[in-house]
């Protein structure tokens, strides 16, 4: 007589099985697990559920059984079942030794499939290993180094101060230069976004002059001041900083900036020593992060420069005027 097991199922699991059996979304084996338990439920024997689901008695039966020693994590694949990667430690320490290595065509770091090929291995192989390892050959990290400055930490409280308590009367100012914004033109017209599409722009340009744009971030008070010049020199440096000194008359100005040449030209120190109400304060070596204009200066970037098309350095020029203007009044 054929066998049966006995199975009795409480709604919820029922339910639960039924979803696991009909979902599109498990995995195959495990629809078919959910179905031997269901059928075997329903009073069918094994040889019926094995041959409608086209599997083996035995199969049919372990799974039956499975479920009534565990439940539903009895349909589970026990952990470690399937075949074993053989890796031998010294063919694993040769691989992570040479995903350590430099490449000798001239690339400047191994791809999976390029590292498989040089060893003989097959991507797949070469991957497991890596990840063992922990290693990701794509991946870059990067730090900054120690500031070589020997007043390191008193530079970065001087700045630091400046923010969290100016003086009485006195403005704290983030002053930097964005050089090489490119004036880019399409060569053929963008094609504006759509339902389901998005802004469609092509590959080829056309370069239509560069512009450099020089801003200050008055730090309380949140605004832009800026100009657009042909160039980052210790000129229009100059000529900037006596625009911010005619804006403000009457204040003291704390400026902070980087230590760019430009700004450290003989010209521009003798223009400082002649303005007792303009202090001069420079970030640390290595710590431009610390000037708050270049946080400004990513949403710039981010809002203006990626993605636009211009098609002349005025027009540029033009649209980040009107930006920072539009960005000043909001704030």
């Amino acid at each position: 007589m054929p066998a049966r097991i006995r199975i009795e199922l409480s709604e919820e699991a029922r339910t639960g099985l039924s979803k696991k059996a009909k979902s599109g979304l498990s995995e195959q084996r495990a629809a078919t697990r959910a179905k031997m338990v269901l059928m075997c439920a329903d009073g069918m024997t094994t040889l019926e559920i094995a041959s409608r689901l086209k599997v083996t008695r035995r199969l049919v039966s372990v799974w039956c059984k499975r479920f009534l020693e565990r439940g539903v994590s009895g349909l589970e694949d026990m952990p470690g079942k399937g075949r074993k990667k053989n890796i031998g430690a010294e063919e694993r320490v040769g691989i992570v030794a040479k995903a350590c290595s430099v490449p000798t065509d001239g690339s400047t770091r191994w791809s999976i499939r390029k590292l498989a090929k040089a060893l003989g291995r097959s991507r797949s192989f070469v991957h497991l290993v890596l990840r063992a390892a922990d290693l990701k050959p794509r991946e870059t990290r990067y730090w900054c180094g120690k500031s070589p400055g020997p007043e390191f930490k008193e530079k970065r409280a001087a700045v630091l101060g400046l923010y969290l308590s100016p003086p009485e009367n006195a403005l704290a100012i983030c002053v930097d230069e964005k050089p090489q914004i490119q004036a880019l033109d399409r060569t053929q017209p963008c094609l504006p976004m759509a339902e389901g599409k998005p802004k469609g722009m092509a590959n080829t340009y056309k370069r239509n002059g560069t512009a450099c744009l020089l801003a200050a971030l008055s730090v309380r008070q949140g605004d832009i001041t800026a100009r657009c010049a042909d160039s980052a020199s210790a000129k229009e440096f100059l000529k900037f900083l006596k625009r911010l000194y005619a804006k403000h008359p009457g204040r003291e100005l704390h400026i902070i900036a980087d230590n760019l040449s430009t700004h450290k030209q003989a010209d521009v120190k003798a223009w400082l020593e002649s303005k007792k109400r303009v202090h001069m304060h420079f970030a640390p070596t290595h710590a431009s992060w610390l000037n708050q204009i270049e946080i400004w200066f990513n949403i710039f970037t981010r809002d203006v420069v990626r993605g636009g098309v211009w098609p002349s350095k005025k027009a540029l020029v033009d649209q980040i005027m009107l930006y920072i203007r539009n960005y000043t009044q909001r704030t």
